[in-house]
């Protein structure tokens, strides 16, 4: 059964940074694509960065950019998030999804994965 692990979840400080990871484990599994939704408190999951684990070719939403970069480790079947100059509003539920089928461009909305984390929580303090 494929499963996904998060990890690096915390509480930190608005303008410190925090690296997400997430490790994708199973027996036939290797993802295609990766990536990073989060969900706070009354609101809707929400994208966040994926990534395409052969080409690299990364998407990241417009409210993180500059100061989130996803990354992976294809050896190691991980995707990481690491996150600077986080912000208050920066604080959910961050949530890591995995892909298995091909897709041009790297996937930007809940549909299109298959796999699920648990999720870790990131509380940013002001």
């Amino acid at each position: 059964q494929e499963q996904l692990v998060e990890s690096g979840g915390g509480l930190v400080q608005a303008g410190h940074p925090l690296r997400l990871s997430c490790a994708a484990s199973g027996r036939t599994f290797s993802a295609y694509a990766m990536g990073w939704f989060r969900q706070a408190p009354g609101k809707e999951r929400e994208f966040v960065a994926s990534i395409i684990m052969t080409a690299g070719s990364a998407s990241l939403a417009d409210s993180v950019k500059g100061r989130f970069t996803i990354s992976r480790d294809n050896a190691k079947n991980t995707v990481y998030l690491q996150m600077n100059s986080l912000k208050p509003e920066d604080t959910a539920v961050y949530y890591c999804a995995a892909r298995g089928g091909y897709k041009w461009m790297p996937p930007r909305t809940i549909s299109e994965y298959d796999y699920w984390g648990q999720g870790t929580q990131v509380t940013v303090s002001s």
